[in-house]
């Protein structure tokens, strides 16, 4: 990738960084639907993992060079420690992609020096150099990271980047690895670089930033007014600890404010030419698929894509924006794919006219795929009069994006009132095709639900979080429900919506423990369901 001082490039890291989140763990097929998802939104780079970590790992990069890393699609980047079987790990997944980059790092501060590493300063000046070559003998796009450069000594930082680039690095990313600069320190440490770097000019700066001060999009913000050119971000900030900078933060803020930011980019300040190559109207249909996929859910006074983004509940604030919406709002809810269509389809509606408006709504499915989100919806549509275009996201969610069926709910019933105690009748269709059932009491209709699940399972795990909410307002609002659960210190999400939310809190936990399930038989080497996994 050239250099080019007058756009912003987006590196996406949500396959990688934001995978890293507690309980975050995605499958090969998860991992491509949304490396998909990340294509159509228009970022430049996906880092789609850490090809050594794992073979699974190594597997869904190449997956992703294979299907998303084509001629006009983004740069695909794969993440390696400054070692030889990393990096050499990385180029080997790469390789299908059009565009490829790997991605080297090596800490500079003298705490993860001592500590960490057990190496010196001199030692880092000779490895740096050293391994940028050896990665360059795999692509020409090759970054450079210093881990921990905001707690780096800038002399020492300025030595190691200008050793980089001199080797072959054509990007140069400076992480505030544990989120801890504030945006006039961060804004200096870029200039200082630019200042101080001879060779800088060769390379685009990066930035990379962690949120534990809830600085991160503050920070790259003002990097941007200092020279970098390049974001590293992850859709609705998921990432270790607190996360990453917000993808759609950032983008929304360079789109919104872009007047204040075209002079620190060389353009005129009344020009309306997109900082970004994102199509902003796929934020809101990335975000959702990321927070189902996860199970993180996105908090309702989340920026940009929350459920409060764009909600007036004030008199004040209504009144306001009925009569000039620009007084409560900066900007529009279209703008980041939100409609206003409310009544889409109904149970007299077909099949034609289904595909059509998932097709509209961004949804490309295949043929077997379109059937089982089809029928779901004629279900749905026999319950529910107006059907709304976030009921037919969620239909798709809850049909589609689902780990392998492996324990099939078949029946899930309950009896609950104030003077009775919550009783819950349960069928699971076991991977072996057989049909057990089973009852239980529970503190409650879910909690009982969850007991009689457990006991046809038979696998020890803890319930750490249960989240329920409404797709629509009303009555006949369908339910969703996102539960994560913990076995032996690893944590896996499952979601589900339904008008039921009984219904849709037991389909969610059976979505949970089927990745549960196929994870321990992966580890036991069970060859098909460790593809089913993938």
């Amino acid at each position: 990738m050239t250099n080019q001082p007058d756009r912003i490039i987006i590196f996406d890291t949500t396959l990688r960084d934001g995978e890293q989140s507690p309980g975050a763990s995605l499958n090969v097929e998860e991992k491509l639907n949304i490396a998909k998802a990340l294509s159509k939104l228009g970022v430049d780079v996906i880092e789609a993992g850490f090809p050594h970590a794992s073979p699974g790992d190594f597997n869904a990069v190449q997956r992703i060079a294979e299907t998303v890393g084509t001629e006009n699609g983004p740069t695909i980047c794969g993440l390696a420690r400054a070692t030889k079987q990393d990096i050499k790990s990385a180029g080997e997944a790469l390789k299908p992609a059009f565009k490829r980059r790997i991605h080297t790092f090596l800490a500079t501060s003298d705490i993860h020096l001592e500590y960490k590493l057990k190496k010196t300063r001199a030692d880092v000046l000779q490895i740096v150099p050293e391994m940028v070559a050896y990665a360059k003998t795999f692509t020409d796009d090759v970054e450079f990271s210093p881990e921990d450069a905001g707690r780096s000594d800038p002399e020492f930082l300025y030595q190691v980047l200008e050793a980089a680039i001199a080797s072959g690095a054509t990007t140069v990313n400076i992480p505030d690895t544990v989120g801890y600069t504030t945006p006039s320190e961060y804004g200096a440490l870029i200039k200082g670089i630019k200042d101080n770097v001879p060779n800088i000019d060769q390379a685009i700066i990066s930035v990379h930033g962690h949120n534990d001060l809830g600085l991160a999009v503050a920070n790259f913000l003002e990097a941007v007014k200092n020279g970098a050119r390049q974001l590293e971000c992850t859709i609705n900030g998921i990432g270790e600890r607190a996360g990453n900078a917000a993808l759609e933060e950032l983008v929304m803020a360079l789109h919104v404010r872009r007047q204040y930011f075209n002079p620190f980019l060389g353009r005129p300040t009344d020009s309306t030419e997109p900082l970004t190559n994102i199509d902003t109207k796929q934020i809101y249909k990335t975000s959702r698929l990321v927070s189902n996929l996860t199970g993180m859910m996105v908090q309702p006074n989340k920026a940009i894509v929350g459920a409060n983004a764009f909600a007036h509940e004030s008199g004040i604030h209504q009144d306001g924006v009925l009569k000039n919406r620009l007084t409560y709002e900066i900007m529009d809810a279209e703008s980041i794919g939100l409609t206003t269509n409310q009544i889409v389809l109904g149970k007299l509606s077909g099949r034609n006219a289904f595909r059509t408006r998932l097709q509209e709504l961004g949804f490309e499915l295949s043929e077997d795929d379109l059937n089982k989100a089809f029928l779901r919806f004629k279900e749905v549509a026999d319950k529910k009069r107006e059907i709304t275009d976030w009921d037919l996201e969620a239909i798709v969610n809850d049909e589609i994006q689902q780990p392998p069926e492996l324990f099939r709910l078949e029946l899930v019933q309950v009896s609950c009132g104030d003077h009775s105690s919550p009783t819950a009748t349960i069928t699971l269709r076991t991977p072996d095709g057989k049909e057990l059932s089973d009852a239980s009491i529970g503190t409650g209709p879910v909690d009982a639900v969850y007991k009689a699940i457990n006991r046809v399972v038979n696998i020890p795990n803890e319930l750490t979080e249960y989240s329920v909410k409404s797709v629509t307002a009303g009555i006949d609002a369908m339910g969703e429900v996102t539960i994560r659960l913990k076995h032996e210190g690893k944590t896996y999400s499952g979601y589900a919506a339904n008008t039921d939310v009984i219904v849709a809190s037991a389909r969610a936990y059976v979505s949970a423990l089927n990745r549960l399930y196929a994870a321990l038989e992966n580890r036991k080497g069970n060859p098909d369901l460790a593809l089913a996994n993938q």
